[in-house]
Order: C-alpha cells, then sequence, then structure tokens
C-alpha cells in the first residue's frame, strides 16, 4: 500500500502524452521537489482526464483517469498550485463537488 500525507494539486494542464520523467519535471518546476509520500495532480486542458505522481520514498508512480463523460471540477484560478485534504481527493476523483467537502469529509451547501 503507497502511503500519501500530502496531495497538491497543480492548476496548470500537463499533456497527457507526458510519461514519468515529464511529469516528475514537471512537479520539481511546479513544487519545487517530489517530497516522499506526496502525490500530485495533474489534469488536461479540457480537465477530462487526470495524472497522479506519487512518490513513495523509494520510487515514482503515476497513474492515470480518464472520464468518458463529463469533467473534473478543476480550478482555472490565478494560483499555481493547491493543497487538498484526503476526503477532498476522494471527492475529486468521483468528480463530486471537492471544494465543498470540509475537515470531517462532509459537502457543505454554499
Amino acid at each position: 500500500m503507497i502511503s500519501v500525507e500530502a496531495l497538491w494539486l497543480s492548476t496548470a494542464p500537463l499533456d497527457m502524452r507526458a510519461g514519468m520523467d515529464t511529469a516528475l519535471a514537471r512537479v520539481v518546476a511546479v513544487f519545487g521537489a517530489a517530497r516522499p509520500h506526496h502525490a500530485y495532480c495533474f489534469a488536461n486542458r479540457r480537465a477530462d482526464r487526470m495524472k497522479v505522481l506519487v512518490h513513495d520514498g523509494i520510487g515514482i508512480w503515476l497513474a492515470a483517469r480518464r472520464l468518458n463523460a463529463g469533467k473534473f471540477v478543476w480550478p482555472r484560478d490565478g494560483s499555481s498550485t493547491l493543497t487538498l485534504s484526503q476526503p477532498q481527493f476522494d471527492a475529486l476523483v468521483l468528480g463530486l463537488p471537492w471544494r465543498r467537502i470540509g475537515e470531517a469529509g462532509v459537502i457543505t451547501v454554499v
């Protein structure tokens, strides 16, 4: 089992043809370094594909997810990175409104 202590989200799109080395170079450019037990999430320009790069302390894992319908709720504001909690990440992967999830994992109505 891969242990993840922190989840980071890049708001800048990533070319989904990017492999492990290109994704790792983007992590270093955007976040400064790939820290052990941290996960870094990227989406393509249309936000229908996502890649997650995880440093497990020994090596690097790269996972991809594609939606056949719909889009991931991906921020496009001016900041380049965001930190996510585990419940927010779980909601993001499922396509739920992850920005409205509080500390207890409960979705709040705005």
